[in-house]
């Protein structure tokens, strides 16, 4: 295929996917490739437009799972550090969409920039975390963006000011193919308490969610005005599990998953409690995590 040798140094064919991701499940992508800089990005994406062939972003790898079967075209990948810079300008940060959002954070709360701090613990990249807009309890991460830097599926770069940018629970207007950069309009404060806030919700979120070593993800989205744990929790699920996926003993809302857990277990397991919360609650439970 022509774009297996244009694009021969950076194009892997039949590339396992699952040390790719947190839990650790699924098959081969037909092509991987990692853009070393934004022209051999579009570039790619324009031959892939070309010849009809499909492309997706993989980010971070924390909120996907991949099936068994693996997944047709090309699976992108934003690893390249041309495409994790960070910049501080007053009280704006800006990001490049492959940016680890741990390393955003940081970076932030160092530069006395508050804002960001309350989505420490959640993984990923800057890019991922804008799509889905992630959040916790003290906020989410859309209601700090002011611009977006987007690459659209036909290879076009745009640039999303914030009148344009749309942000709803777990998810957001922008629906591209990838987030290049975002800008980030934070709050001035006093760098050393930042820092100790931080720690404290850190310490929080880290109590009540699986062990940092355990392969795991979680599954639903809160319904509104309700928590998904608790629901799968009061249908009698708590601990439920398929083969090598169980719930975690710590969040019910989390799947563990064992060396011998396959990607069929954790969609099998994920049916068994949509279908149960719906019968016994009434309630329609939304997968948080991305299937391929």
């Amino acid at each position: 295929m022509a774009i297996a040798s244009e694009f021969e140094s950076i194009i892997k064919t039949s590339y396992p996917l699952a040390p790719r991701t947190w839990l650790g499940l699924g098959g081969a992508a037909e092509f991987y490739a990692e853009p070393r800089n934004i022209d051999e990005l579009i570039g790619l994406v324009g031959r892939c437009g070309d010849e009809g062939i499909s492309t997706r972003l993989l980010g971070g790898g924390s909120n996907l799972l991949v099936r068994e079967e693996g997944v047709a075209g090309m699976v992108i990948s934003l690893a390249d550090p041309a495409f994790g810079e960070t910049s501080v300008s007053g009280p704006t940060l800006k990001a490049g969409g492959g940016a680890s959002l741990a390393h955003v954070i940081n970076e932030s709360v160092r530069a006395g920039l508050a804002g960001l701090e309350p989505l420490v613990g959640i993984p990923g990249t800057v890019g991922g975390a804008l799509h889905g807009n992630a959040g916790s309890r003290g906020g989410d991460v859309g209601q700090w963006a002011s611009s977006a830097t987007v690459l659209t599926r036909s290879g076009e770069v745009c640039e999303r000011k914030r009148d344009e940018l749309v942000f709803a629970y777990r998810e957001s207007s922008l629906d591209e193919l990838a987030i290049l950069d975002v800008s980030f309009e934070l709050e001035q404060e006093d760098a050393e308490q930042l820092t100790k806030r931080m720690q404290k919700q850190w310490i929080v979120k880290k109590a009540g969610q699986p062990m940092s070593h355990q392969r795991t993800a979680c599954l639903f989205k809160n319904p509104r005005g309700m928590s998904a744990s608790m629901l799968i929790e009061q249908a009698g699920l708590a601990g439920a599990s398929v083969g090598g996926a169980e719930l975690s003993g710590r969040h019910s809302n989390f799947v563990v998953v064992s060396d011998d857990a396959t990607s069929s277990h954790v969609l099998k397991l994920i049916d068994q409690i949509r279908s149960r919360v719906a019968e016994r609650l009434g309630v329609e439970l939304e997968t948080q995590l991305e299937i391929w």
